[in-house]
């Protein structure tokens, strides 16, 4: 059961770095965090949640709360609208903070869900992302199939919880589904999953006390299996020819936003593989200075040389280097194809369309 109540309440959240999986500079949330049932995803907190009983909190004027909340400040982009929910289809609210954006000049990545809807206005730039929970292909098929109608600019994110979206099948399908067209990424949403949630996944897949299902769910670390998963959908991306992340609003211009989220890109992917840890580090100390640094930094790289940046360890000036100059960077590139590996013992397949 969800009860739904008008009231003035907007999360506004702003960050200094980019962080995974959505990369956002500030995050504009209408609703409550949990607004579904059996389990809820907390796309912000990355958190899974349950309650048989929700209280949805809809904010009941999005533009005069976003006006007083930038006052004193702008919204930074980009901004990710969490419009997930069928609370969307609703009150429509992440749609009118969709248009706040546009007429600020902020760049959006715009949420919605399997059981949402689509924004009837989406400006240029904004980068839609359809998030595949439930992941029920009849109804997120209709809503991939209205963005490609619409030639926008979207893709798929997964949230990783087990066993429901760590089956080989459903990902599969997922990935038929963006083959060919228009979706941009399929990407990973990697998720912590309570205890509460935990509970309502046994019932709503009669897992019995004691299966495998059941020891691994509430007896073993699903850290393993989630972050395999999450390399076996970077694989099938790469498979089909589209982004294995969620790819930043505006992401051809060499700002230093987007030279963070290329560094922490990489930085995330090596410590998950427990590859070169130490560099991973380093590589996210170097975002953290790009992010926060006044100067652009295509101009230090035209006038001089991004080793004049304090801080900036050598393999982040050369690759930044490269990336700015070329669009790509040979090290990225490298770790990409370390980090996509097929749970199926990397057996290649071609996804089907059907």
């Amino acid at each position: 059961m969800i009860i739904y109540r008008k009231a003035p309440h907007l999360r506004i959240e702003r960050f200094g770095v980019p962080a995974p999986p959505f990369w956002p500079a500030c995050t504009i949330a209408p609703y409550s965090s949990r607004r579904a049932t059996p389990v809820s995803i907390d796309y912000l907190d990355l958190r899974a949640g349950a309650a048989e009983k929700l209280e949805v909190v809809v904010c009941e004027n999005v533009r005069e709360e976003l006006e007083r909340a930038t006052l004193r400040q702008r919204l930074g982009g980009p901004a990710l609208i969490d419009a997930t929910g069928i609370a969307e289809r609703v009150f429509s609210r992440g749609g009118e903070a969709l248009r706040f954006c546009e007429s600020e000049g902020t760049a959006a990545i715009h949420l919605v869900s399997t059981e949402g809807s689509l924004p009837e206005s989406v400006p240029p730039g904004t980068i839609v992302v359809l998030a595949a929970w439930p992941p029920d292909r009849e109804l997120l098929l209709p809503l991939a199939q209205e963005a490609a109608a619409r030639e926008l600019a979207w893709g798929i994110a997964v949230p990783v919880v087990y066993p429901i979206t760590t089956d080989l099948a459903t990902l599969g399908g997922l990935a038929a589904m963006a083959k060919g067209s228009g979706c941009r990424f399929l990407a990973a949403v990697p998720v912590e999953i309570e205890a509460v949630a935990k509970q309502a996944i046994v019932r709503m897949m009669n897992i019995a006390e004691g299966d495998d299902a059941y020891n691994l769910l509430f007896h073993s670390d699903l850290e393993p299996i989630h972050t395999a998963t999450e390399r076996h959908i970077a694989a099938l991306a790469s498979e089909i020819g589209i982004a294995d992340f969620v790819v930043p609003p505006r992401w051809e211009r060499r700002s230093n936003w987007n030279a963070a989220v290329l560094l922490t890109l990489i930085a995330t992917r090596m410590l998950a593989m427990g590859h070169e840890v130490e560099l991973a580090s380093t590589l996210s100390r170097s975002a953290r200075i790009i992010a926060t640094l006044d100067k652009p930094i295509d101009r230090i790289a035209e006038a001089a040389s991004l080793a004049i940046i304090e801080g900036l360890d050598e393999i982040s000036v050369d690759l930044l280097t490269e990336w700015i100059g070329t669009g790509r960077s040979a090290f990225a590139d490298a770790i990409g194809r370390q980090w996509r590996l097929r749970r199926d013992h990397g057996i290649s397949e071609v996804v089907s369309a059907g």
